[in-house]
């Protein structure tokens, strides 16, 4: 177990108000440099139950609700201090924390967690296959325990990140036989064990943000597996709920993102106005608006409990508005929106919408109705499990 400082013990107090915590964080500044070694900084705030208060007492939290995060996050920032590249590790904070969290034993939570939020590792996400995305229940990556051991075999993509991550969160069908659902389980893959091998894979925008990953015979230990065997459909709910949220919640000041480029563009470029775009870009600027609030709303549910089925919503409107704004972005300033600024193959650590062009933006938003659940199982979500309306039918029943 990590060595906690005394603020652990400060932290027991019942007592989590907005001011307490800034008093927490005044205290760990007297005592810890901002401007010194940023891991060992990043380090000792997790150890010090600053670094997501809604987390338990000695992993990285102080047990406190939720919603009292960004008082901390805004003390930390005033003081100058590093965070921790959250876009970086966004899979690793935003999917494999909680599912950690809640499903993790003792061991897997104080191995992963800290590394974890500090950014020292970095995580992927092993679940997508060529013959199932959209359909995820159909994975075809197989583990078969042999002793202590699971030996898995198969093949994933649109991995993010694998070509930095330490770690990935991986299904694997562990009884062929079983309905679907139930013959899956979830691992912790080691992305350095032997077999494990990464290829780029280009995209549109000329870059590889993303991987496809081959995975040949490859040995993990069952101390790596997250949840009961054949129960990592249950596990990877969680995940998946927490993924739409990363997506498509974060948190953005009004006219933050996409539309600010937008919005920006039209009032520093009058010439490119027309009667028909300025009725567009209003639509487009209503849209965002409401679709920040209900994100900001969303969040402050969360401070309540788990994410649900309504994360869908969230994210499927974020991935329609980014292509309706990259859309009117090119319109707007025609010809000029056409030419893309670089085509040479990069391996970005995440996308650059708002520092490059309008044609990248244009290009980049076409993936995000496809990423994190495709746009078309969203609506199938919503309409059963938030509208209640009868479900799909299905093959397998």
């Amino acid at each position: 177990m990590h060595c906690q400082c005394k603020f652990i013990e400060e932290a027991r107090v019942p007592d989590h108000t907005a001011d307490g915590l800034r008093g927490l964080v005044a205290a760990f500044l007297s005592r810890h440099d901002p401007g010194g070694a940023r891991t060992d900084f990043l380090r000792a705030r997790f150890d010090a139950g600053l670094a997501r208060v809604d987390f338990p007492v000695g992993l990285g939290g102080l047990a406190a609700p939720r919603h009292l995060q960004p008082v901390v996050d805004e003390a930390f920032a005033r003081a100058g201090a590093p965070d921790n590249r959250p876009r970086r590790n966004s899979i690793g904070l935003g999917m494999a924390a909680p599912t950690l969290l809640r499903h993790g034993t003792p061991a897997q939570r104080q191995r992963f967690l800290r590394p974890l939020w500090s950014g020292e590792e970095i995580w992927c996400q092993l679940f997508s296959e060529p013959d199932a995305g959209s359909d995820l229940a159909g994975l075809r990556t197989r583990a078969v325990r042999d002793g202590d051991d699971w030996v898995v075999t198969g093949q994933k993509v649109w991995t993010s990140m694998a070509h930095r991550a330490r770690w990935g969160i991986l299904l694997a069908r562990t009884a062929p036989d079983a309905p679907k659902h139930r013959g899956i389980t979830y691992f912790v893959c080691d992305m350095t064990a032997p077999g494990v091998e990464v290829r780029p894979l280009r995209q549109l925008t000329g870059e590889a943000e993303f991987n496809e990953v081959f995975l040949a015979d490859v040995r993990l230990p069952d101390a790596l597996r997250v949840g009961a065997v054949d129960d990592g459909w249950r596990v990877a709910r969680t995940t998946l709920m927490n993924e739409r949220v990363a997506i498509g919640g974060r948190p953005l000041p009004r006219e933050g993102g996409m539309i600010g480029v937008l919005t920006r563009l039209w009032r520093e470029r009058p010439e490119l106005r027309t009667a028909g775009l300025h009725a567009e870009v209003l639509r487009v600027w209503v849209r965002a608006e409401a679709a920040r609030l209900t994100a900001l709303r969303l969040r402050q549910q969360l401070a309540a409990g788990e994410p649900g089925p309504e994360g869908s919503a969230v994210k499927l409107s974020f991935a329609d508005l980014a292509q309706r704004i990259s859309g009117l972005e090119v319109e707007l300033l025609g010809e000029q929106g056409l030419r893309h600024d670089d085509w040479a193959m990069r391996r970005p650590e995440e996308p650059d919408l708002l520092g490059r062009t309008a044609a990248y933006r244009y290009l980049r938003a076409r993936g995000n109705s496809i990423e994190g659940g495709t746009s078309e199982i969203l609506r199938t979500v919503i309409a059963e499990r938030v509208l209640g309306l009868p479900a799909e039918p299905r093959a397998e029943r």
